[in-house]
C-alpha cells in the first residue's frame, strides 16, 4: 500500500510522510538533510520498497510541504516529531537512518527515545557528534563558515541554494565532474519549499548541537557512511568520530 498523508504533533505542528511498499515489510525510516524534504530519499527510498521494505520519509518540521512553527526548529523537537511519527505509525523492528542533518535527528532520537523500536541505525554523510570546532572538538569547522552560510541565506537565499548545490554539495566543482542540471534544479526546489526562517534556524541545530552523549546510547548495529572528500561535512569531525564513539 502507497499513501502519503500528515501527522499532527502535541505542538499542533503537521509533519507530512510518505509511506511507500507493503505495510507487512520491515520498517525504514529514512530522514533528510538541511534544507531538503522527503523527496531527496525518493530514489532510495523507491529502490527499498520495491524489495519489500516498507519505507517512511518525513518532512521535517519547517521543511517540505510540513508546517512551518516560528518555534522549536531545533534537534530536540525534530527527535521529538519523529518519535510521534513512529509512535502514531506504531512501528517496530525499524531500520532508523539520516543523512547530515537528518543524523543529527535520528543520533537525539536515539538519546531521548533509546532504541526499543530499533534493529538497526545508520549515519549517513552525517552530523554528528559535532560539527563546530570547539575546544574540545578541534576538528569542527569554526563558528564563521555557519555564520556565512547564515549570512547567504538572509542576502539571497536562491542563490546561496543554488551555489551550495551546483558546487559542494554533489562535488561538482570539482575536476572532471559532471553536474546535472535536473539535481540541482531538485534540490534548489526542495530547498526553497522550507520556511525561511525555519531553514535559518536550523543551521544552528545541525552545526552547534552536540551529539556526542547521544552516541553513546546506540546499542543497536550501526552503519556509518561517508565520503573522504565530503565538502559538507567533513570525515574526520563526523563519520569518523561517530564512528569511535559508537
Amino acid at each position: 500500500m502507497n499513501t502519503s498523508s500528515t501527522i499532527t504533533t502535541r505542538d499542533g505542528v503537521e509533519i507530512y510522510n510518505k509511506d511507500w511498499g507493503p505495510r507487512a515489510g520491515q520498517p525504514v525510516i529514512l530522514s533528510h538533510g538541511w534544507p531538503l524534504s522527503s523527496d531527496s530519499w525518493e530514489s532510495a527510498a523507491f529502490f527499498l520498497a520495491n524489495n519489500g521494505f516498507r519505507v517512511i520519509t518525513h518532512d521535517r518540521r519547517g521543511h517540505g510541504r510540513s508546517s512551518q512553527p516560528w518555534d522549536g526548529n531545533d534537534m530536540d523537537h525534530y527527535a521529538d516529531d519523529l518519535a510521534q511519527l513512529i509512535e502514531a505509525l506504531d512501528l517496530k523492528n525499524i531500520i532508523l537512518a539520516g543523512f547530515s542533518t537528518g543524523g543529527g535527528e535520528v543520533a537525539r532520537y536515539v538519546g531521548r527515545y533509546g532504541t526499543k523500536r530499533i534493529a538497526k541505525l545508520g549515519l549517513i554523510s552525517a552530523v554528528p557528534p559535532l560539527m563546530l570546532k570547539t575546544a574540545d572538538n578541534p576538528d569542527g569547522l569554526p563558528l564563521e563558515v555557519f555564520d556565512g552560510i547564515r549570512a547567504g541565506q538572509l542576502k539571497d537565499r536562491g542563490q546561496l541554494y543554488l551555489d551550495i548545490a551546483s558546487g559542494p554539495f554533489y562535488n561538482y566543482n570539482r575536476a572532471g565532474a559532471k553536474p546535472s542540471q535536473g539535481i540541482i534544479q531538485a534540490w534548489y526546489a526542495q530547498g526553497m519549499q522550507g520556511g525561511f526562517k525555519n531553514t535559518y534556524d536550523s543551521i544552528k541545530a545541525f552545526s552547534e548541537t552536540d551529539f556526542r552523549d547521544d552516541l553513546k546510547k546506540f546499542d543497536k548495529p550501526t552503519l556509518v557512511i561517508h565520503g573522504d572528500d565530503d565538502q559538507i561535512v567533513p570525515i574526520k569531525a563526523a563519520g569518523i568520530a561517530s564512528a569511535n564513539i559508537v
